[in-house]
């Protein structure tokens, strides 16, 4: 009787009677596997014995398929091709870069720094899929099946491979409109005499503090206007609405554009919203191609605002 397990040794037989029985004879099946046709002979016996039954009728010029050769060759067509099916879906995972990276990030990281290198890099690699998934809520790359996560903190978690971004500062700022008519600001201290924006998602958010060497400022303040996008603070703070504080990455052209006038900025600004921007993978030997190319490439593309090499 024939174990089901039996299979296992001889797959490569198996193998041989098919390319054998599609080629019409051993010499041929041979001469397009590099065999010799007494090796594939060998190999075909070998799985009759093994099947107990007689797969093939030879004579010396023809062999044709018994009936339990045909059924045996249906099944072992279809056993060969699941295989090449198989080792194409794994060219994908070591050959050349191919197939869909599942990446979350922050809202506004996503779209402020994040989605140019990621145009850019789906233009170099044809034939690599990007889902972009932009929230601000904690996402478990494990379990929701994320193959990259950027977080924004100065403590990534253990048992991630962490691969930093750049930097990432919130910066005080107020238009020129409001600062014309308004008192000036030259301390923390000051800022309780203005109106300033708050994110508004914990308790704290009005109480902002602020280091300069040894010194620490911590001051509360209030406003007319609270809100958790950063895009839509910034043109609050455009509009004359107040004082507000606003990620660097999305404040810069603003900055740069006179739009806006940064504040205090020989003090450090100490929020929750600021840290470094690390992109988080699981722990590997065995990186996908689609994944590590897509790493260096953001890492890469980030470069310029990452912080010098620590010594």
């Amino acid at each position: 009787m024939v174990r089901t397990d039996d299979f296992l040794e001889v797959m490569h037989e198996l193998v041989a009677f098919v390319r054998a029985a599609e080629a019409g004879s051993f010499s041929a099946a041979a001469r397009r596997h590099g065999m010799t046709p007494s090796a594939v002979s060998r190999q075909v016996a070998r799985l009759e014995k093994t099947m107990g039954v007689s797969l093939m009728q030879r004579t010396t010029r023809h062999m044709r398929l018994t009936e339990a050769g045909m059924e045996v060759l249906q099944r072992g067509r279809e056993m060969v091709a699941a295989a090449e099916a198989s080792m194409r879906v794994v060219e994908g995972h070591v050959g050349s870069p191919r197939g869909l990276v599942r990446i979350s990030a922050p809202k506004a990281f996503a779209r402020h720094v994040l989605h140019q290198p990621l145009l850019a890099f789906l233009y170099s690699y044809p034939d690599v899929d990007i889902h972009l998934l932009a929230t601000d809520q904690p996402v478990d790359p494990l379990r929701e099946g994320f193959d990259l996560v950027v977080r924004l903190t100065d403590d990534p978690p253990q048992g991630m491979v962490a691969r930093t971004l750049m930097p990432v500062k919130q910066m005080v700022l107020a238009s020129p409109s409001y600062l014309a008519s308004n008192p000036r600001i030259t301390i923390p201290e000051d800022l309780m005499a203005h109106s300033c924006l708050s994110i508004g998602e914990q308790e704290r958010d009005n109480r902002w503090r602020f280091a300069r060497g040894d010194n620490q400022v911590e001051v509360t303040v209030a406003g007319r206007y609270t809100l958790n996008h950063s895009v839509m603070r910034l043109e609050a703070v455009e509009a004359g609405l107040g004082v507000g504080c606003v990620p660097d990455f999305v404040a810069l052209d603003a900055v740069a554009a006179e739009r806006v006038v940064r504040l205090l900025p020989d003090w450090a600004f100490d929020t929750n919203y600021q840290g470094i921007a690390y992109l988080l993978f699981s722990p590997s030997r065995y990186t996908t191609p689609k994944v590590r190319v897509l790493i260096d490439h953001l890492v890469s593309a980030l470069k310029p605002l990452a912080p010098p090499p620590t010594t």
